[in-house]
């Protein structure tokens, strides 16, 4: 979640100590909507008396006019030398004051700032001021029972064909293609190929291809923005047989059906309708022919398992090789356990918890996801008129995000204050530190990044939900129950605080 919420709450309800007016003020706060207070005030005539005299008597000391000493004006030539700004100090501390106290003493744990309208306040000559702000507050609700949280727990079982399968997929990272002599072409295979792409045109671009073609032909220069070419030639061109994958730029669906069979100078023709979401400008949302004439078929040949195949993943052994293969997946399935358990219980958290949230917090959230994804919308090569086409269902998609990490946020930070969980800086040092040494970089220089980009306080509310996660997991009525296969994923998996760090590093490398 972003930072809306505890920090900034925090920097409001820090008071500082101020000596009392003598008066006080009159405050009332009433209900404005879901998770927001409007508070009026009234600050009498005395305080403001009171903090003119103050202001005066400050500005008399460190005044200089001339023609009198450093501290000997007379007020009356301070006021019409000084007054209109003096007025409008008075105005923002009376208000700074009023306002602050009003929080505190009502006790409203608020979101970010008070909305104050300065500019519509104004220092009256006599009588009271008044003034009324709105300021969101922090949602009041009941956590449910968080002992004995039911929970079902995979077991962890690697078998033999697991990590059978396992050193298979590294003997074929391993491998070399190999020229499949005098044979057809088979599922998963390479082919080298010369390909020919023909994008449909458009009467317009079929005019303008004309008009080119006419030129030519007479020795002329064809103008800006005519087109010679319409077609794309590629030779020896790599393409995998699979269900799905690229012929050049171009996408194909059922590859394999095309090309399984086919044999040495074979020409294979399709023709695919490329999606208008695609990242190609040149073939977005076109019908384009396909011709891949086969040259050469190619098979991954496994590496066999040899000293030299060994050396590379530094074992001495088969047997080392598959202790080895077997601990990576002991460790994989008990991280997808460990994910599907803390899912577990924010789904627990989330589904027996209601409250509302605070609209206008929903909406900043709301907004920023948004322009993130029209961001990565852009940069995958979507025409900004392509992506308002899907705003509206991209808006109503980044509110239902929002909503559901600010519930979240909420919650846990509940939970933490009831389970008392805190977090060091020396943890947060800690987790920085073994991100930074994965990575290959100095953990002071990740720790500033960090808190330039603003990322570090989002890291330290992940590492505390973490905790909160650990804790609950700690009391939950775990029931274990046969796993669906080492393979399998939740549905769902929530980034912890060192994933999320890793991801946020590994996009500013790339």
């Amino acid at each position: 979640m972003e930072e809306e919420t505890k920090d900034s709450t925090a920097s409001t309800n820090q008071e500082q100590e101020k000596p009392p007016r003598t008066a006080r003020n009159i405050v009332t706060v009433e209900d404005a909507g879901p998770c927001k207070k409007k508070v009026a005030i009234e600050i009498p005539e005395e305080s403001i008396k009171e903090a003119i005299d103050e202001q005066y008597k400050e500005l008399s000391r460190e005044a200089v006019l001339p023609g009198f000493r450093k501290g000997r004006a007379p007020r009356r030539l301070l006021e019409k030398r000084f007054g209109k700004e003096t007025n409008e100090q008075i105005k923002l501390k009376l208000l700074a004051e009023a306002s602050e106290a009003a929080i505190k003493d009502k006790e409203l744990d608020i979101l970010g700032d008070p909305d104050i309208d300065f500019e519509k306040v104004e220092l009256p000559a006599t009588g009271a001021m008044k003034f009324e702000f709105e300021a969101e507050v922090r949602p009041e609700f009941e956590l449910p029972k968080l002992e004995k949280i039911p929970v079902k727990r995979d077991k962890l079982a690697v078998t033999e064909e697991q990590i059978d399968r396992e050193i298979e997929q590294l003997r074929r990272w391993s491998g070399v293609w190999t020229p499949r002599e005098g044979g057809q072409v088979e599922l998963d295979d390479q082919i080298i190929a010369d390909v020919l792409l023909r994008p449909e045109l458009t009467e317009e671009e079929k005019t303008k291809q004309a008009e080119a073609a006419e030129k030519a032909e007479k020795g002329e220069e064809p103008e800006e923005g005519q087109t010679l070419e319409a077609e794309t030639k590629l030779d020896n061109t790599e393409v995998y047989v699979r269900a799905s994958g690229f012929v050049g730029a171009v996408p194909v669906e059922k590859l394999d059906e095309l090309l399984v069979g086919a044999k040495v100078a074979d020409i294979k023709t399709t023709t695919v309708e490329v999606p208008k979401t695609y990242f190609r400008e040149e073939y977005r949302g076109r019908k384009v022919d396909v011709s891949i004439e086969v040259k050469e078929i190619k098979y991954l040949k496994p590496a066999e398992i040899n000293e030299q195949f060994l050396q590379r993943y530094n074992v001495e052994s088969e047997a080392d090789l598959r202790e080895r293969v077997r601990d990576n997946l002991q460790e994989r399935q008990e991280d997808r356990v460990r994910n599907d358990m803390s899912e577990q219980i924010y789904q627990y958290l989330l589904g027996n918890t209601s409250f509302d949230l605070p609209l206008d917090i929903v909406a900043r959230q709301a907004g920023t996801i948004l322009q993130r994804q029209y961001i990565n919308l852009l940069q995958r090569g979507l025409s900004r008129q392509q992506i308002e086409e899907q705003m509206e269902q991209l808006r109503a998609g980044s509110e239902e995000q929002a909503k559901e990490q600010l519930k979240t946020f909420f919650i846990m930070d509940k939970v933490a204050d009831k389970l008392e969980i805190e977090v060091t800086e020396e943890e947060i040092n800690g987790h920085i530190a073994q991100i930074a040494i994965q990575r290959g970089q100095r953990p002071e220089k990740m720790k500033e990044q960090m808190e330039r980009d603003g990322s570090l306080a989002q890291f330290r509310m992940d590492v505390r939900q973490n905790k909160c996660i650990n804790k609950l997991l700690e009391t939950a009525d775990i029931t274990e129950q046969e796993s669906p296969g080492a393979e399998a994923k939740p549905k769902r998996t929530r980034k912890t605080a060192k994933k999320s760090a890793e991801d946020k590093a590994e996009k500013k490398d790339q």
